[in-house]
C-alpha cells in the first residue's frame, strides 16, 4: 500500500497533511500517492455523515499516529480503526463486572 521508498516518519507526515486538508475541507494539491487515494476512498466508503464526522476523523488521526509510533509502516484504514473500536466496545459489554 505505501511507497517502500518512504520511511514511516515521511509516511506519517504525508498522512497528517492529508488529514489536515480533509478536516479543513480543501486540498491544496492535485497529486496524491496511491496509498493516499486508497485511504480517501476508504474514508468515503465509511459514510461518516453527521455532526461527529470531524471528531471521528481527529480520533482516527491520533490512532494512526500511535500506530505509526509503535512501529507501523502504513496508516490504518478508517474502516479498520472503526472495526477495532466496535470490537473493543463489544468486548467491554461482554466482560463480567468486577467486584
Amino acid at each position: 500500500m505505501v511507497d517502500p521508498t518512504l520511511d514511516s516518519e515521511a509516511v506519517l507526515h504525508r498522512f497528517n497533511r492529508l488529514m489536515q486538508e480533509l478536516l479543513e475541507g480543501s486540498f491544496r494539491r492535485n497529486a496524491f500517492r496511491p496509498w493516499e487515494v486508497e485511504l480517501l476512498l476508504d474514508i468515503e466508503a465509511c459514510d461518516l455523515g453527521g455532526a461527529n464526522r470531524r471528531e471521528i476523523l481527529r480520533r482516527y488521526q491520533k490512532a494512526v499516529q500511535r500506530h505509526m509510533e509503535r512501529g507501523g509502516t502504513a496508516p490504518l484504514k478508517l474502516s479498520e480503526y472503526l472495526s477495532r473500536l466496535r470490537a473493543r466496545r463489544e468486548g467491554r459489554k461482554r466482560a463480567p463486572a468486577h467486584p
